[in-house]
């Protein structure tokens, strides 16, 4: 049966060209509707061209129609889809892969280089990388690009860490492969390149090689035979070249407009005695440069669909050139645009000279952008997930900022967090004339009555009660002023001092104060305070008291400081330390 005959994808695509209308003035667009599609008919993923241009076809029908027309159709056929569509934010849908019917399965790969843990920038290869192998049921590799063990020299504890934060930003890889487990294999296809007159030994002084390429002009080295260069390439793997000495380059077009594109060094030398690379010692002098070993795993692993940065263009380019020469097809690419975050450390080496300098306390200070650093702040991976995918893989460069990722955060946490007080640089502040005992039943969530309460009973000593206040509420306070003390009682200011604030009972009611105009405070009862650490992005730490009831708290549950924002519990003995993510 042809897709045009299949009257459930028709009326599938309708429904979804119908409601894409509606949300663009009445204009559907067709390639949102492809990954959409897909996602809840997999079966489609292997007739993407014929799956195109029915909702091409589709979309061109209903684009003909109003407005009007068009949410008649909706009313009369799908009016849930329609009050859903009105009272939820939709989801944003990852553009369809190209090409994605040429290929049996869609395979996409994350390639970090494991000489530092990940960060905010890494999170776009990664989380578009998996989302697309998981939208086409493909497969998602993690491939450690760990060759250089002179310059970005790999370190042993980052390819587990790295793992964990995979798996925390639930992009868990389903094969995973380490390049310096892999040299004999980029040896064996450098070697045939060299055999076959496609790629050569270059023994000129790296600043004569320059000299002559930017002059569009071959280097000496580039007309020597094969056998010549089989030589110097046994040469090099023997020991017979230094450091520096001999650099195997792959042949391009010398006169290409590009400099950079042309003649590319492929493999060079690196003193092994000096230079051992922490999980294989010393065992290679030989190391593969990043588009020989990307580019031949890239092939030999079955990827057919690279999603990286557009800096790497240039590097396609050059891959081209060794893929012709060993008759392969060049897989899909998707270059996307720089995203930049304001106020966001993404620079490695400086994150490790700060931590080997003592600067930062760990991989997980909070002044940095690394995941650990968001999972000790009560970051979720669904708010940095849902971030990426909605900014997708455009090309054009972006700039976000720490607020658009708290913003995504805050919608998952705020509907799930529970409430509690805590008051920051506490000031006493004493009530006079409280004329019984009043009990406080304090939500956990406002919108949430079945997530419970807590209660507190406030007992007159003398007529009087004192509690903790903030610092920022004691100094805005007003003498003859009134406060509403949260789900208790108003107050009326007396008398402030530099750390006292003396106040009268004024009456019970939230009428009072509503009609006073009076400030809603929060407030601790002295004698049930909990100390409590509250370390803030800038790795400062605000010192204050929580409520008694946090003692029940364990380390990871994020909750909602009313008043002051949400955290993450780190430590609950004695003392409560918890670590700021956002208001």
């Amino acid at each position: 049966m042809t897709l045009e005959n299949d009257n459930a994808l028709r009326e599938l695509i309708l429904k979804a060209a119908l409601l894409n209308a509606l949300q663009h003035s009445g204009k559907a667009q067709a390639g949102a509707l492809m990954g959409r599609v897909i996602g809840e008919r997999q079966d489609l993923k292997t007739k993407a061209k014929e799956l195109a241009g029915l909702i091409g076809k589709i979309v061109n029908e209903i684009n003909s129609l109003s407005v009007e027309e068009q949410k008649r159709r909706v009313e009369e056929k799908w009016p849930e889809a329609l009050k859903k569509e009105k009272t939820e934010e939709k989801d944003k849908q990852l553009p369809a892969l190209p090409n994605v019917d040429k290929y049996k399965q869609v395979v996409t790969r994350f390639s970090p280089n494991p000489d530092c843990v990940l960060h905010l920038g890494s999170a776009r290869a990664i989380i578009l990388s998996h989302e697309y192998a998981r939208l086409y049921k493909g497969k998602f590799i993690l491939r450690f690009e760990d060759t250089d063990p002179k310059v970005k020299k790999p370190v042993l504890e980052f390819y587990n860490r790295i793992r964990e934060d995979l798996d925390w930003l639930g992009c868990k890889a389903d094969e995973e492969y380490i390049q310096s487990d892999r040299l004999p294999i980029y040896y064996k296809y450098a070697e045939q390149l060299l055999r076959e007159g496609n790629a050569y030994v270059c023994t000129c002084p790296p600043e004569h090689f320059r000299e002559k390429s930017l002059a569009k002009e071959p280097c000496d080295c580039r007309k020597q035979s094969a056998e010549e260069n089989i030589k110097r390439w046994q040469r090099m793997l023997d020991g017979g070249y230094g450091e520096g000495e001999a650099v195997v380059r792959i042949k391009t077009d010398i006169e290409h407009p590009n400099p950079a594109v042309r003649d590319w060094p492929a493999l060079r030398i690196i003193d092994p005695e000096k230079y051992p690379h922490p999980r294989v010692g010393s065992k290679y002098r030989v190391w593969p440069l990043y588009n020989i070993a990307a580019g031949v795993d890239d092939y030999l692993l079955g990827v057919t669909h690279i999603i990286r940065g557009k800096e790497h263009l240039t590097n396609q380019v050059r891959q081209e050139y060794m893929y012709k020469h060993l008759g392969w097809k060049y897989p899909e690419t998707i270059h996307y645009g720089r995203l930049k975050i304001t106020g966001a450390f993404l620079s490695k080496s400086k994150i490790v000279q700060g931590i080997r300098e003592g600067v930062y306390t760990g991989w997980d200070d909070p002044r940095l952008a690394t995941f650990a650093a968001l999972r000790k702040r009560g970051i979720t991976p669904e708010a940095v997930k849902k971030m990426i995918i909605d900014v997708g893989p455009k090309t054009a460069d972006v700039t976000l900022s720490w607020e658009n990722l708290y913003a995504y955060n805050r919608k998952i946490l705020d509907p799930e967090s529970a409430r509690y007080f805590f008051v920051s640089e506490p000031t006493k502040l004493k009530v006079k004339a409280v004329p019984k005992v009043f009990t406080a039943k304090l939500p956990l969530h406002p919108e949430k009555p079945e997530m419970g309460f807590r209660e507190y009973n406030v007992t007159p000593e003398a007529e009087a009660a004192v509690f903790w206040i903030a610092k920022r509420d004691a100094d805005a306070a007003e003498p003859g002023k009134m406060l509403r003390f949260m789900e208790l009682f108003n107050v009326k200011i007396e008398s402030l001092c530099a750390d006292f604030v003396e106040a009268m009972f004024a009456s019970e009611a939230y009428e009072d104060a509503r009609k006073a105009k009076a400030k809603l405070i929060h407030w601790i009862l002295e004698g049930t305070e909990v100390p409590c650490r509250v370390v803030m992005p800038d790795a400062s730490v605000n010192d204050g008291v929580a409520e008694s009831a946090c003692k029940k708290l364990k380390p990871d549950d994020v909750i909602q400081f009313e008043r002051f924002g949400f955290v993450r519990v780190d430590e609950n003995d004695a003392e409560l330390t918890v670590y700021y993510a956002h208001k």
